[in-house]
């Protein structure tokens, strides 16, 4: 099985670069989940602070090409993809060799968008291969941009998000599946009166192992 997780960190000049929050929290998680499952893992790791579990083989990248050049090592061989990194959807067109010097003036940056990496797996999977994707969306819009996601990079699944889980403990996710399935993980409950309690959202260590059985289970 192969795991990313993290952000990647896209150049604009030797110091500076443009991000997003991700913490990777979630796809170390799954990492962790998937070796106690028995599988044999590869985690591709941004530059985050979450350190990988053990008996999990780590590799890390900083930017979407080091990434994309990782999948394109390490994707042949897997029967699994989960692709939980979050990828920056735009780069700096004419990132700087030099630290850019403060002027007092506007800097304008150009970006430009960049691959699309799990389409390009997805383009190239042999039979058999099983890549999930990651959406994380206001909660308005989660289900369709999911499933609309799910349909054009031609994946199998889709976890949908919503943007309040970045950061957050807990998670509150759906997976869309080609097959046209909505799946929801059993979710925890809070106590409320006479001890019906509502719907809560799982911890991303509680999350992850439900999502690698039940993908164990799919494939």
């Amino acid at each position: 099985m192969l795991i990313t997780a993290g952000p990647t960190h896209e150049p604009i000049d030797a110091v500076r670069y443009v991000a997003n929050r991700s913490s990777g929290r979630l796809g170390v998680c799954l990492a962790e989940a998937a070796r106690d499952a028995g599988w044999e893992v590869t985690l591709l790791l941004g530059p985050v602070a979450s350190a990988p579990p053990d008996g999990v083989r780590m590799l890390s990248f900083e930017s979407t090409s080091d990434l994309a050049g990782l999948l394109g090592e390490h994707f042949p061989a897997c029967d699994v993809l989960i692709m939980a990194a979050a990828v920056a959807d735009y780069r700096p067109r004419r990132p700087a060799e030099h630290k850019l010097p403060r002027t007092g003036k506007k800097l304008l940056l150009e970006l430009e968008p960049t691959p699309d990496l799990v389409a390009a797996c997805a383009a190239r999977k042999r039979a058999g291969q099983r890549i999930i994707g990651f959406a994380l969306e206001e909660p308005e819009v989660l289900a369709e941009r999911a499933r609309e996601k799910l349909r054009r990079k031609g994946l199998d699944a889709v976890v949908a998000n919503p943007l309040q889980t970045m950061g957050a403990g807990e998670i509150r996710a759906v997976v869309y599946t080609a097959a046209g399935r909505t799946v929801t993980p059993p979710a925890a409950r809070e106590p409320g009166r006479g001890g019906r309690g509502r719907p809560a959202g799982l911890s991303k260590a509680d999350f992850a192992r439900w999502l690698i059985e039940w993908v164990g289970a799919e494939i």
